[in-house]
């Protein structure tokens, strides 16, 4: 049946691999094309757009600015995720009013017969602008001289202190002051973006005669995306279908709803009557989508001779870019994910989250939590270094123990509910972890390199993730007179293999053959209420969701296929479709037969169904096994909504070779012990997991976004933003541990995100360890690694650590 913990073939890459997908932009090719004059300076004040010189163009259908969007369209997008800390909460409108704060926010859109003409059009509108002196980075944000917001004072949109007093019940600060030992450093990540292959693109057409709108979007959000709509317009919800058709990635930057596009399209197909359409260009979404990463942590750290954490302070600086559109989701979960898997005696966290004029910043895979580990990891490296310890010994200390689960940290996680862990086993993730690299017997790597000329070095770094998120996700099943199951759910895919993982817990689930499951996500045409695909939540959500549809379906399918063998449901079960009586298959029933049963006609349209009737009632039609009040149908919904998210996590470790001329970074073995809870597919694990490594090495060595002090971004293309090849990403050697979850039925947790999290910390950490020079910052580069070498020989303190030996 290819069930629930197999490690099956993805179902969807058959047609993916031999270009049967359908995006956005092989969608309509007959619509009208949208392109958009987005502003070429990062803050400057609109003084007046001409649209003369485009008129002319053949092919113009329509120009718009801000001025002409009526109503609700011209409104300010709303602001998602309120939190009392956001006290400055701002977002931008569909086209710029006024003022523009960040180079590629859109000011006009231009409609033409096609792209070419579109963009030719754009091209001759002028803009004339006041350019006003931009904020560009932290530092400038902080030092508030410039603001990128007038009525936002010291360019703070948010500011948020959360603190845990100890087992004494002093709080951090003082816990620190009265440690034996004392550290204080700082921690900087740059920022960097999803950039998914393909980018952000929408499709709508209007239907006068119904009055009723399409909308094609490549969303993680479909739903969230058809409510936006619906509002903006004017439209009863009934009256919007939203699909997300195949969405080639997402990895945070399409959950963002609506963008601007999402919005406008629709709104220009309904005034025209015409199909139109917008595909993103890849400098656009660069300079006009979303980034992340941005964050400089301030640690102060208080432990005692074995290395116990006894009190950890931990200030943040966050940039959101120009915008909140999506609240302050990203320094919330850094804040609150920063402890891992320890529990250090006292902790207090403030964030502040500053305005600036840059692209805005939304979750972006790992959201957050890259930059936690880094912090957290760091800091045990730094107690390590200053004890002379071996790193793992350091960990071991302050791990949170098996038999202390669950454990409340006493913080409030991104729901807003309490963050306590439910399951884990973080001492066994680590042996794991040191026997998949090879921990213990590093030092004869070392030697046998050093031997040859080389710099090598090992780094671990564990972490632990928030997955499951709620409010709510909800699943369909139905099971037609075929013996098809037809299964729907709300949230959107975008490559994470839903259609086969949902598809193996139906067959668990019913005791059906996989091949006789059809899913379908994403299209609010068949499920009309979902939340979204993000933070590491499908499986858990939607999957949970499924399984108790199925299990609603099974329910009634027993009862009816009682009534047909005259046996007790209870003594019956269902193998490959079909309903037997236990240890006597010959007493069956398919369930395509139970399904004709289901739905009691006064009449036999095929010979089918006059057989299942006339069978099931002992000859009279008029008698089907239905009970009183049962709907018709052989179908079941139902939603699942948590307690609170479930809690993942993992240990990431690794072998670098640092070139002792050319500074390069290779590296040599990449170990993964993931604990996901049961694995619905283990294939499909791991293959997230890949991918999320390989998104984290070019985090951490390649990809940033380098932004002038104009507010220019200088990368904003694939020639100039780095990102690793196949040949820059190692085999990467995993192993898993599976503590279910006790907080839904599945005992399921996340994966989606876990590859990418650590490893900053963990390539850092190797760094750091070949070197012998501190590393505070990534991603780092060659260039940056030969300055450090300059600086350490020079005798700058601080910079050197000792030499290192595991055991």
């Amino acid at each position: 049946m290819s069930g629930f913990g197999e490690p099956i073939v993805r179902r969807e890459d058959p047609r993916l691999l031999t270009g049967q997908g359908h995006y956005v932009d092989d969608l309509g090719p007959d619509a009208l094309a949208a392109a958009f004059v987005r502003s070429p300076h990062a803050h400057a004040r609109i003084v007046d757009i001409e649209v003369d010189g485009a008129l002319d163009v053949d092919g113009l259908v329509a120009i718009y600015t801000w001025e002409d969007l009526p109503g609700r369209v011209g409104e300010r997008l709303p602001l998602l995720i309120p939190h009392p800390a956001l006290t400055h909460g701002r977002t931008g409108y569909p086209l710029a009013r006024d003022v523009v704060r960040h180079v590629g926010e859109p000011v006009v859109m231009v409609v033409a017969r096609d792209r070419y003409v579109a963009e030719d059009a754009a091209e001759r509108i002028q803009v004339l602008y006041e350019v006003l002196p931009p904020v560009v980075g932290l530092r400038d944000a902080a030092d508030a001289t410039r603001l990128v917001h007038e009525d936002v004072p010291g360019n703070v949109g948010a500011h948020l202190v959360q603190e845990v007093p100890g087992a004494d019940g002093a709080g951090a600060p003082a816990a620190i002051d009265a440690a034996p030992h004392v550290l204080e450093f700082r921690l900087d990540i740059e920022r960097s973006a999803a950039t998914p292959l393909e980018g952000r693109g929408v499709y709508a057409r209007w239907d006068r005669d119904d009055r009723s709108l399409r909308v094609y979007s490549s969303t993680q959000a479909s739903t969230s995306v058809r409510a936006a709509i619906a509002a903006k317009l004017g439209l009863p919800a009934t009256k919007v279908e939203v699909i997300a058709p195949d969405v080639g990635g997402g990895f945070g930057v399409k959950i963002v709803h609506p963008w601007p596009e999402e919005v406008l399209v629709p709104w220009a197909a309904r005034l025209l009557d015409r199909e139109v359409k917008w595909a993103e260009d890849r400098r656009e979404h660069f300079v006009a989508a979303a980034h992340e990463r941005a964050q400089i942590h301030f640690v102060r750290v208080g432990f005692d001779d074995d290395g116990r954490v006894l009190g950890l302070d931990v200030r943040i600086l966050h940039d959101h870019g120009a915008y909140t559109p999506y609240g302050i989701i990203v320094p919330i979960i850094t804040s609150t994910q920063l402890l891992g898997p320890y529990k250090p005696g006292a902790y207090r966290v403030e964030f502040t989250s500053l305005y600036t004029n840059t692209v805005i910043v939304t979750p972006y895979r790992g959201a957050g939590r890259p930059q936690a580990v880094f912090c957290m990891e760091r800091t045990m490296d730094r107690i390590a270094d200053f004890l002379g310890r071996d790193r793992t010994r350091i960990r071991e200390v302050n791990f949170i123990q098996p038999g202390e689960f669950p454990f409340d940290h006493g913080l409030l996680f991104q729901d807003g509910r309490p963050l306590i862990y439910d399951s884990g086993d973080y001492p066994e993730l680590l042996r794991k972890a040191k026997n998949l690299i090879g921990w213990d017997g590093f030092e004869e790597v070392r030697a046998e390199a050093a031997a040859r000329g080389r710099r090598v070095g090992i780094g671990i770094a564990g972490y632990v993730e928030g997955t499951g998120v709620g409010p709510y996700e909800g699943g369909h099943v139905e099971i037609d007179t075929s013996g098809r199951v037809h299964v729907s759910t709300g949230l959107t895919s975008q490559g994470q293999g839903h259609h086969t993982v949902f598809a193996q817990i139906v067959a668990s689930e019913l005791g059906v053959p996989i091949e006789d499951v059809i899913v379908t996500t994403g299209d609010t045409r068949r499920f009309g209420y979902a939340v979204g695909t993000f933070a590491s939540r499908a499986a858990v959500m939607s999957g949970n969701a499924i399984a108790l549809a199925c299990r609603k379906v099974r329910e009634k399918a027993l009862r009816i296929a009682g009534e047909a063998l005259e046996a007790d449901p209870r003594d019956l079960e269902i193998t490959d479709g079909v309903v037997h009586v236990r240890g006597d298959p010959s007493a069956s029933v398919p369930l395509r037969t139970v399904a004709v049963l289901s739905n009691p006609l006064r009449y036999a349209f095929d010979e089918e169904v006059e057989r299942a009737t006339q069978f099931a009632s002992g000859g009279s039609p008029d008698e089907p096994p239905v009970a009183p009040g049962d709907e018709p149908g052989l179908e079941g919904r139902d939603y699942y909504s948590p307690p609170r998210s479930t809690f993942a996590a993992g240990m990431h470790a690794a072998i670098v070779d640092v070139d002792p001329d050319t500074a390069e970074v290779r590296i040599l073995k990449y170990a993964v012990v993931h604990d996901c809870g049961r694995m619905i597919n283990p294939r499909i694990v791991e293959g997230q997991i890949h991918g999320g490594v390989a998104q984290g090495i070019g985090g951490a060595l390649y990809e940033r976004m380098i932004y002038d002090q104009a507010g220019q971004l200088l990368n904003a293309s694939f020639m100039d933003f780095l990102m690793p090849y196949a040949t820059e990403i190692p085999h990467i050697e995993t192993d898993h541990l599976e503590t279910p979850s006790p907080l839904n039925p599945l005992g399921i947790k996340g994966a989606g995100e876990a590859g990418v999290i650590p490893v900053s910390a963990v390539i850092a950490a190797a760094i750091e360890d070949a070197e012998g020079i501190r590393i505070d910052a990534m991603p780092i580069s060659p260039d940056e690694i030969f300055r450090l070498r300059s600086r350490a020989a020079a005798g700058e303190p601080g910079l050197a650590v000792r030499p290192r030996q595991v055991s």
